[in-house]
């Protein structure tokens, strides 16, 4: 398909705005309180002597031999070095050096906007080095954390770091492929939102702004590319030296993140080996640590603390001997304990998709992902997720199957998958799968949902479709249905459907289709 240069200016204006809201906001943050501990704001020659901009924060009254555990981190994408002072004042308390930075590229800080690349995490094990050579800092207890593209960071930096003892990766990512460009399809709004941001607040770099452009342009040819410059910058790819190292892990996310989806960080939570924790949440991209980055109560924040006290100092709080893996439903607000991931959700149920439909291609039948960061912030504070009238979608372009009226609650938890066959009339095409929550009166509330894009295939010759919609927690109340829509235009993603493109999904008797959706044993 063609750049999408509407739909892009368009997205890219809001993403920006709203981007600077949450900066600006958030640069008032450190105003709000007292700062008890000694703060500096120092240059930090990075790699390649790239000047990094930083804030160095100390236990208050610390002396000359006095030793502490180090917390290094980076910034979140767009956002100023003022970004954690409040949590380092709260870490410095606890006693530990922060040395909070602007990550190249972005503000005050030298360089070029890398993308988490090789540069970065050298730039994360230089500042290690001044820390430890001009603060009170303890080399054998060193810690990394970060929000977003500052979690990225410091999962990357501790497969290269030896020194690194534990990580609080939040809302970060551990596949870069697999968050934007996920079931082969361009995440458009998410996109705009980062490019719009590094316009606005950084310095892109050639390599980024070609990077960009050749992801939004669908050019098939760049594929292998886009793909090899995601995987160099993913913690996925480096697994096996993140579980070499040994540092202990916390990862935590929101459902509804709507830059970095969930499964990407459960899948890589499931290949660690050692000490490590998974927390997910209610909301969208970094809104569930927002309050604690004003220096109010926050449970995201309050675990970091608590991860570090256990891993860094030593200290026996409780949080080793508890279940690894936290859930937060967003129905009941409560939090769950499993031993590991897929304990969560044991009981696969699943929903036959009998028949054959066929849709056209095109247009938007009303079934959609909401938008980015909006969306899943209404469903984070007020229970209010996208919604669509399950009987008023036209079924000429969307594909509706319905189960049963279940007597109990179905307390879905972890990973729905799609299978289906899938027969096109053109050789490319997208669609994208809805799962609602549909209630007497047939309004159906989104519980999840994926995009699947394909390319090369015979027309008129039938294939199977595998597709894993985005991990979630979510309670259906008795009496209602599970629903599975399909369309092929969702606002949220680049489509790639020709004009006047069918799809038709089918299910033979060899190979029936369905929708497997995980449920919690009651």
């Amino acid at each position: 398909m063609g750049p999408h240069r509407k739909a892009l200016r368009t997205t890219a204006v809001g993403a920006v705005s709203a981007t600077l809201v949450a900066g600006t906001a958030l640069g008032f943050a450190p105003t709000a309180q007292a700062a008890p501990n000694p703060v500096r704001f120092v240059d930090i020659a990075g790699d390649g002597g790239t000047v990094l901009k930083a804030n160095v924060v100390t236990p208050a009254g610390a002396r000359g031999t006095d030793r502490y555990p180090l917390l290094v981190m980076p910034t979140s994408w767009g956002l100023p070095q003022v970004e954690y002072l409040a949590q380092a004042q709260k870490l410095a308390d606890s006693g530990y050096v922060v040395v909070t930075y602007n990550v190249r590229g972005f503000w005050q800080s030298g360089g070029e906007i890398e993308v988490a690349g090789p540069p970065d995490v050298a730039d994360a094990s230089k500042v290690i080095d001044w820390a430890l050579a001009h603060t009170p800092a303890d080399a054998g207890h060193i810690g990394m954390a970060g929000v977003s593209y500052g979690a990225g960071i410091s999962l990357l930096t501790a497969a290269h770091d030896k020194r690194i003892k534990a990580v609080a990766s939040l809302s970060g990512w551990a596949d870069l492929t697999g968050s934007i460009y996920a079931g082969r399809t361009q995440h458009l709004q998410a996109a705009a939102l980062l490019d719009g941001a590094s316009v606005v607040t950084g310095r892109q770099s050639a390599e980024l702004r070609q990077t960009f452009d050749d992801f939004y342009s669908s050019n098939l040819a760049k594929e292998p590319e886009l793909i090899a410059w995601g995987k160099k910058r993913s913690a996925a790819t480096y697994v096996d030296q993140i579980n070499e190292n040994g540092a202990a892990i916390m990862l935590a996310n929101a459902w509804g993140d709507s830059v970095f989806p969930p499964n990407q960080y459960a899948d890589f939570y499931e290949k660690l080996t050692g000490p490590k924790r998974l927390e997910m949440r209610p909301g969208d991209h970094a809104t569930p640590e927002l309050t604690g980055l004003f220096g109010l109560p926050n449970d995201v924040w309050k675990d970091t603390e608590r991860w570090f006290d256990h891993y860094l100092r030593g200290e026996d709080n409780g949080i080793d001997r508890e279940q690894p893996v936290q859930l937060k439903s967003r129905s009941t607000g409560g939090y769950e304990g499993y031993p590991d991931w897929k304990s969560a959700g044991p009981t696969d149920r699943k929903i036959a998709l009998g028949g054959s439909k066929t849709i056209r291609a095109n247009v938007n039948s009303g079934a959609d992902g909401g938008v980015v960061l909006l969306s899943s912030i209404l469903d984070q504070v007020a229970r209010l997720p996208p919604m669509a009238s399950i009987p008023l979608l036209p079924r000429r372009w969307a594909a509706v199957w319905q189960s049963e009226k279940s007597a109990t609650a179905q307390q879905v938890r972890g990973t729905a998958r799609l299978h289906t066959t899938l027969t096109p009339t053109k050789e490319s095409g997208t669609l994208v799968a809805y799962l609602y929550d549909v209630g007497p009166l047939g309004l159906g509330k989104l519980v999840t949902h994926a995009p699947y894009t394909f390319h090369g295939r015979t027309p008129g010759k039938p294939f199977g479709v595998d597709l894993e919609l985005y991990s979630t927690a979510y309670d259906v109340p008795a009496g209602h249905r599970l629903a599975l829509v399909v369309d092929t235009v969702d606002p949220l993603y680049i489509e790639h459907n020709p004009s006047g493109a069918q799809l038709t999904f089918s299910s033979p008797a060899n190979d029936p289709s369905y929708v497997s959706v995980p449920l919690r044993e009651q």
